[in-house]
């Protein structure tokens, strides 16, 4: 199978991935649980690609496979955790209550289809570093996505454990986390997944997929501009006690020492 049989087969199967979640969320009346198959979805994508491609290079596939598979199922158990036992995210909550008695079919293609779609243009590194079948070995180019991979993982990771730890103390409630991997980035965890996504490329890139350049660009940009530091700068700046002084301290994205505060 070429590269469009194969990549239309995921489509499908996506779809279904994600009918099968919006059918649950009707049930439950919470269109959030979308964001806690984000990472899943990945993983069921990659493993589509994985058997309708050929084996002659196993060593790429199975590269590849493992890394999205660790990212995909920690980044969805971690969400799990996060959200179990809360209501609706305010965001898809406030979509409800706007499309009112239309929500039940709405939410569909507003929340399920759209995140679907995204999951299936940006997966396509994934099948391009598992199709080729040359080079026959892997290359400095597949090494080097596995470093930006771990560097990223480690960000990401990390920055949600330490997170977690520091909202589960009471004391540090309408706090700011500013230590740790958050002292060199306001975002390690966005960055992180930006950076293993970079990483997933250049794997496909030591296999000759370049062209699927556009799944990390839309990924970072993704992150940045719309679900990801932009939402929650606006929301943080007017908030949290601090965060202004932070801002001038502390890099956006790109984790960097900190710098010294504007006058002081």
């Amino acid at each position: 199978m070429g590269f469009l049989q194969v990549y239309g087969v995921a489509a499908l199967v996506i779809i279904g991935f994600m009918a099968l979640i919006w059918i649950a969320s009707l049930v439950l009346k919470n269109s959030s649980i979308v964001d806690i198959f984000w990472g899943a979805g990945f993983v069921v994508a990659n493993w589509v690609y994985f058997a309708l491609t050929p084996d002659d290079l196993l060593a790429r596939k199975l590269l590849i496979s493992a890394l999205v598979t660790v990212w995909g199922l920690r980044l969805s158990l971690y969400i799990f955790a996060r959200n179990r036992g809360k209501p609706e995210d305010f965001r898809y909550r406030k979509w409800r209550e706007e499309a009112g008695a239309k929500w039940w079919w709405y939410s569909f293609f507003k929340v399920f289809l759209l995140q679907g779609g995204l999951m299936w243009i940006i997966s396509a590194p994934l099948l391009a570093a598992q199709l080729s079948l040359t080079p026959a070995r892997l290359t400095v180019v597949d090494l080097l996505g596995v470093v930006i991979w771990v560097i990223g993982f480690f960000f990401e990771a990390v920055g949600d454990w330490q997170l977690a730890h520091f909202k589960a103390v009471p004391a540090n409630k309408g706090k700011l986390l500013s230590s740790g991997v958050w002292r060199y980035t306001r975002h390690p965890n966005y960055f992180g997944d930006a950076a293993q996504w970079w990483g997933y490329y250049l794997i496909a890139v030591a296999a000759g997929g370049w062209l699927t350049l556009l799944s990390p660009i839309i990924m970072t940009l993704f992150l940045i501009r719309v679900s990801g530091v932009a939402l929650l700068e606006k929301t943080l700046a007017n908030t949290k006690p601090g965060y202004r002084e932070y801002v001038e301290t502390t890099s956006a994205f790109v984790p960097w020492f900190p710098r010294k505060r504007t006058g002081s």
